[in-house]
């Protein structure tokens, strides 16, 4: 329990830094991610015949359901980084890592009604102590009301992919899944991508060089990297746990942001009240979860 909940929060870290490459990178929301999950599925096929994808994936492909699903499960992730790029793109880094934080209530709520248990109060009260947090940390601003749609689209969608992300992942190798999710989401996107683009034009489909170097370090780092780290995660611990981990990131990407795009958000005493709620909604569910897990 202890090595996963460390690569939890190596996970976060990673996370961190997706808020801050999105917005640098110049391409819109459905070019970058299209590029993001095409240049990961070529690096994890590169790194295949070196035996770094356990479970043999280009011997003995899956076929039928067990790939539908995971391709299905793949076209939700690609949806919601859509979604999430696009609220930041919309408005900034903050306003769309701190719309994020309601994927644990989100969470919640649904994990329960799909997988037929009753709802636990005590994972609901732990998700409004992150969310009063963010609201303290960030003062939404009418101008952003495009940003915080789409970011609260995105805390759902990224809810919805967890749940299901445990549900098809709990007897895969991790490489093998990620694999499969990439594959379904270049497609999703492939088949969506001309109406998007229709819709939402752009004046070139091919990404700059300093474009393409951080698309590289997004595809290797922020992506097979960091979702393979929470593939892993997920054999140990709840998609709730995981979701309220993540409450963490936005406090990571705002303190990124100020950093490297300046976007100088006042350290306040808001700022400090928020970071604490955020900080002792995590530890709260840490200690729940290693309790229980000591009891069982």
């Amino acid at each position: 329990m202890r090595k996963a909940f460390i690569q939890l929060h190596l996970s976060i870290l990673l996370a961190g830094f997706t808020g801050i490459l999105g917005k640098i990178i110049l391409l819109n929301e459905g070019l970058l991610v299209w590029y993001r999950i095409f240049i990961s599925i070529l690096v994890m096929l590169i790194l295949a015949p070196t035996g770094w994808l356990k479970g043999g994936i280009l011997h003995k492909p899956l076929l039928g359901g067990a790939s539908a699903k995971m391709m299905g499960v793949g076209a939700l992730l690609a949806l919601h980084w859509i979604f999430f790029f696009g609220s930041i793109k919309a408005s900034n880094v903050s306003i769309g890592v701190v719309c994020f934080s309601l994927t644990s209530l989100f969470t919640a709520l649904l994990e329960p009604l799909l997988n037929r248990r009753r709802i636990l109060v005590k994972e609901v009260l732990f998700s409004f102590i992150p969310l009063l947090g963010v609201l303290l940390i960030f003062h939404f601003d009418v101008r952003y009301r495009v940003g915080i749609l789409l970011g609260i689209a995105s805390s759902l969608l990224a809810a919805l992919f967890t749940i299901a992300n445990k549900s098809v992942g709990k007897e895969r190798a991790a490489t093998v899944l990620l694999f499969y999710e990439m594959v379904g989401g270049c497609l999703c996107l492939s088949v969506l991508m001309p109406f998007y683009l229709h819709y939402f034009p752009v004046e070139t489909l091919l990404p700059g060089l300093g474009d393409f170097f951080w698309l590289l370090v997004f595809s290797i780092c922020c992506t097979v990297l960091l979702y393979i780290l929470q593939i892993e995660v997920l054999k140990s611990i709840s998609a709730f746990t995981l979701n309220l981990s993540y409450n963490l990131e936005p406090v990571y990407s705002i303190l990124l942001a100020m950093l490297f795009l300046g976007e100088a958000k006042a350290l306040n005493f808001s700022f400090y009240i928020g970071l604490g709620l955020i900080l002792f909604s995590v530890l709260l569910q840490t200690r729940y979860v290693l309790k229980r897990g000591r009891r069982g």
